[in-house]
């Protein structure tokens, strides 16, 4: 007779994996939240690839190993990863630690289910339309649709996936050989998803026209309008304009009002990309910048990013309220979405998604925001401008920085020049010697575990720091902190 006992992971031995994990979250609470967010501690404890194999041992073996042992493994784990949430880790447009997201993620980790019906997922059902709902409203629409996605990159792909069924229903079908040569606009400053998204769905990469930026990075509408000419002049059909809404590296808002004028007279479907800067529209100090994104047809925004609400956390908006996700989608599998269920089914959206299983991304933005409130996430988007301001005035009364531009986000990039640059500007070599200048600091900083920032070359110009302030827990002392360790860091160049 078979045992009724549950088999569990240690054994059977309930207590044994209770006291296991326990001991986890107690590794995770002193290594990674009170040790990970110490501006005391490393942001990184640097190992080359080879070295780094052999003090995680990753080889998988036969045997397993004790609890002691897999403690240690954790432990490792943690001590030579990067410290996302360590105050000064500015290297990406995502940082810090939001406790009451972090619970959400846990408890999201814990029930281990799947967001594709009702039955299995009730509460997570309710809570990502509720959720979407409250982003649609604050991009400004009172109806619509959504979902969320693995990724802004995924978000921008679906965009660009509806506007071709919307425009060509036949190609669910029919495939390319339902399509016309098509043609999307996006600014030369557009996230690379855009081509990406662009060559998986059979478009291919020409099919991308790359429309002009001004000085500031901006779409420039009216070469938008030349760009639309030339595809039609080429036998191509024009179809979707994918705007930005805070560009990767300078962070630059698209005039979407022009844009979306653009669009109406073209009869395009409109896409922002705000992952980035849609968490703007929290504040009535500066959603400004996003004049006009109650014009598009899609937008994407990651809270995981300026919000801090921990990867990843990906909306899709839509305006639609034709149920185009499901139609252009859905594929009626019968052993999940029967249609003679208790239950409406219209509750059961994962024929909304490519994906058939589907990660819980709702809980740790809702139970981030039923904390803090939205007065309170709009603290944090007008701390952000605030703490890049500051920092922009205290790089400019150093000789030992240069601005790339005044910016308009939390995005402030700029040069260290160092001392033996700082007479030079005027010589033949000086960008090419300027522009070694990035990498080099950029090593002495991983390898002392001090700090992280990225870098970049940026059309003519050679290597610059990008600067994100996006980390809640950021201060003045941090800013400072970053003028001081680079001048340190690069007093003998």
């Amino acid at each position: 007779m078979a045992d009724s006992k549950p088999l569990l992971s240690l054994d059977g031995d309930a207590v044994a994996a209770e006291a296991l994990l326990q001991d986890v979250f107690g590794i995770v609470v002193d290594e990674v939240i009170r040790k990970g967010t110490s501006a005391s501690e490393k942001v990184c404890e640097w190992k080359e690839p080879e070295e780094l194999k052999q003090l995680l041992d990753l080889e998988l073996r036969n045997e397993g190993e004790s609890q002691a042992q897999i403690l240690e493994r954790c432990r490792a784990v943690i001590r030579y990863s990067v410290k996302t949430c360590h105050p000064r880790f500015f290297n990406q447009l995502f940082s810090g630690l939001d406790p009451h997201a972090l619970a959400g993620r846990i408890v999201t980790e814990s029930l281990n289910t799947s967001q594709y019906t009702y039955e299995i997922a009730p509460v997570f059902v309710l809570m990502e339309e509720e959720v979407l709902k409250k982003l649609r409203a604050l991009v400004g629409w009172s109806s619509g649709d959504g979902v969320f996605c693995p990724g802004g990159s995924i978000s921008n792909m679906y965009a660009v996936n509806l506007a071709r069924y919307q425009r060509y229903p036949d190609c669910k079908q029919r495939g390319l050989r339902a399509l016309p040569p098509l043609a999307l606009f996006t600014s030369e400053e557009c996230h690379y998803s855009v081509k990406k998204g662009a060559a998986f769905l059979g478009l291919g990469t020409d099919s991308v026209r790359m429309v002009k930026a001004d000085e500031r990075g901006k779409m420039i509408p009216e070469d938008l309008e030349r760009q639309i000419g030339l595809a039609e002049a080429e036998g191509a059909v024009p179809f979707l304009v994918s705007a930005t809404s805070g560009t990767t590296v300078l962070g630059a808002f698209d005039p979407l009002e022009a844009v979306a004028d653009v669009c109406q007279r073209h009869g395009l479907w409109l896409h922002v990309d705000a992952a980035w800067g849609g968490s703007v529209l929290l504040s009535q100090t500066h959603r400004h910048l996003l004049n006009g994104i109650q014009r598009a047809d899609s937008v994407a925004w990651n809270p995981h990013k300026l919000l801090s609400a921990g990867l990843q956390c990906s909306a899709l908006l839509l305006r639609d309220t034709s149920n185009l996700l499901k139609r252009c989608h859905g594929s009626q599998a019968s052993y999940l979405f029967q249609q003679d269920k208790f239950y409406d089914v219209a509750l059961d959206t994962g024929d909304k998604v490519v994906q058939c299983g589907r990660r819980v991304d709702c809980l740790k933005l809702w139970l981030m925001w039923k904390a803090q409130g939205g007065q309170g996430l709009e603290r944090r988007v007008d701390q952000a401008f605030a703490l890049a301001r500051y920092l922009v005035e205290e790089l400019k009364k150093r000789e030992a920085f240069e601005l790339v531009m005044e910016p308009e986000f939390v995005n402030v990039c700029f040069w260290f020049v160092p001392p033996s640059l700082r007479e030079k500007k005027g010589s033949p070599d000086y960008g090419e010697r300027l522009a070694k200048v990035a990498p080099v600091l950029k090593e002495r900083m991983v390898r002392k575990g001090s700090m992280m920032i990225g870098y970049q070359p940026h059309g003519t110009r050679g290597n610059f720091f990008r600067m994100v302030v996006a980390n809640p827990a950021l201060t003045r002392a941090d800013m400072d902190f970053l003028l001081n360790e680079l001048e340190r860091l690069g007093q003998d160049l």
